[in-house]
Order: structure tokens, then sequence, then C-alpha cells
């Protein structure tokens, strides 16, 4: 577990100078969609977890349900967020190719920013966010989860910014818009979980 430090200080490094995260050409500007919660997000969660367990057995140390989807009664993207934890992420080898075999794509590389990697998947839409142990970035996202699944105030207001935010449907500056909300949700978890001083 990473400490409480490294949990409520927010990592905003920018890639090198002549780097991009980016693996294949960047993205391309898309659409964005907020819509109502669906009950079903849970089971296509758990569908992928058993693929991906099934695809790396032991590598794979944890495999979190995240992001807006994981809440009951958010509206969201949707697209599942899944973080996955392995040993080393710069050691691909070891379980890009098992992801691509289950339709995942290798889509973001950014080993400046906590050794983050992102593989992507259409059908079912996912997200998987793979992490080193300790990641402070992972336990956050958990932290995020578990408030807005208690603390209906904040569940609310993140739904009302994501629709306001995404009203254009545009992706581009969609994080963005929402981060001074974003921090202030964070910054009341943080709290409850004493990670404040």
């Amino acid at each position: 577990m990473p400490t409480a430090a490294e949990i409520v200080a927010f990592d905003d490094t920018p890639p090198p100078p002549g780097m991009s995260p980016w693996v294949g050409a960047a993205e391309q500007p898309r659409r964005i969609e907020v819509v109502d919660p669906d009950a079903a997000w849970p089971e296509v969660f758990d569908t992928l977890r058993a693929q991906i367990r099934g695809a790396l057995g032991e590598r794979a140390l944890s495999i979190e349900h995240v992001g807006s989807t994981s809440v009951p009664g958010l509206a969201a993207k949707p697209v599942i967020d899944i973080d996955l934890t392995v040993g080393d992420t710069d050691d691909e080898a070891a379980y890009v190719p098992a992801l691509e075999n289950l339709g995942f794509v290798l889509r973001v590389r950014e080993p400046w920013w906590l050794g983050h990697r992102c593989l992507v998947r259409t059908a079912p839409a996912a997200n998987l966010h793979v992490w080193p142990p300790d990641s402070p970035e992972a336990a956050r996202h958990r932290i995020f989860r578990d408030w807005l699944r208690a603390d209906a105030a904040d569940r609310e207001l993140y739904a009302e910014t994501k629709r306001a935010v995404a009203a254009d449907g545009l992706m581009s500056a969609y994080n963005a818009r929402k981060e001074r909300v974003v921090r202030e949700i964070y910054a009341r978890a943080f709290a409850a979980a004493g990670l404040l001083p």
C-alpha cells in the first residue's frame, strides 16, 4: 500500500520532451456520451475479470472495477474501467500478448507516470489500466469509487458535472473540465479515510 502522502499528492507529470504516451497514432477526437446507469455493468466487469484472470493467472496481482461504471446509480460513459496490478509494468511481454489475445490493444505507455499502461477493448468497451504494485493512482481510484458508492450527495454532484462537461459531446477536454469537482470530491474522500492531516 502506498503511503498517505503519496496517495493525496496528485502527480501531474507531463511526458518528457519529445515523448508521447500514445502507442501508434495519437487518439483522434471522438464523441462522448454520458448515459444513465446500467445494472449490467458489474456483470460485464465480472466477465472481463474472469477472462483477464484466465489469461494472466497469478501474474494478475489484483483486478479492480473502478471508474463510474463501478458505482451503482451513477451516470457514466458506457466504458468499463479496470485497474490491473502486475509485478512490473515495464515487462510488457509478461502480460500484453495474453491481453491482446482477449481483444485488448495497447494504446498508452507512460513509464514516466507511475509506470502506467492502458489497453482498450471495443466489445465490450473497456479501458484496462495497468499499474505496478503500491501504485498511489490505483489506490486513489479505489478510494474515489468507495466514497461515491457511500456518499449520495457527491455521487449526484459528480453525475451532474459529467453531464454538463459532456454536453458538447467532445472527448478532448472532458477530463480537464471536470477536474476541479473531482479534486473537491477526492479531498472529502481523503479526509473521511483519515489521509489528510
